[in-house]
């Protein structure tokens, strides 16, 4: 029996078209996976700032809301050893000053439970000031708390006894002791298209 034999094949390579084709999907392919991890990536950061300008917002809510509701009708004494209301409200509805009732003490040491607090919109910041004592002597003012940035404006107005809103406080008549029985907080951002409203009831 005869064994025919058969030329054996070359092994067969890809040609440079085919080369070039692959080259090409595999670009193609990597340029689509970039971008959506771009898009991903790109959203991610705008959640992450999302989330720090909210909790930025509730931070400052938080904090104002303590040392409002615990204002207590306590004036002071300023630098120079004038007196100062418990509260006292700018007429530019810029800054407002108060006492508050409320401070810590861990340590047990022997002082007043009482401070004085300061908000103020200074170069589009609002800033809290916390003085370490009452009446205060001629010392440098505390390190401020930066509590937002970006503050295109703010308005406090204050709410009397006989329900009318005052742009200052104390009104004319009303004594250092006197507490508004309301500070409204209007707050314009950069990064918010209308204007943010707070309401604060003081005791």
């Amino acid at each position: 029996m005869s064994h025919i034999r058969h030329p054996s094949r070359r092994a067969r390579g890809f040609t440079l078209i085919e080369m070039m084709v692959a080259v090409a999907i595999f670009a193609v392919l990597a340029v689509l996976a970039y971008a959506g991890l771009d898009a991903v990536l790109r959203q991610r950061a705008e959640l992450d700032r999302h989330y720090q300008n909210l909790h930025a917002l509730q931070r400052a809510y938080e904090v104002m809301q303590r040392d409002f509701s615990q204002a207590a009708p306590r004036g002071v004494r300023d630098e120079l050893g004038g007196p100062l209301p418990a509260l006292r409200g700018d007429p530019s509805g810029r800054v407002v000053a108060v006492t508050r009732a409320g401070y810590p003490n861990p340590a047990g040491v022997r002082h007043s439970q009482l401070l004085r607090v300061r908000y103020v919109l200074r170069n589009q910041q609002l800033l809290r000031l916390q003085f370490p004592v009452l009446d205060r002597a001629p010392v440098a003012l505390p390190r401020p708390d930066v509590l937002l940035h970006g503050v295109r404006s703010l308005r406090l107005r204050y709410l009397d006894t006989s329900g009318n809103w005052q742009r200052s406080w104390p009104p004319v008549g009303a004594t250092a002791t006197t507490l508004p029985r309301a500070v409204a907080v209007t707050v314009q951002l950069d990064r918010l298209s209308g204007p943010l409203q707070w309401l604060f009831v003081l005791p």
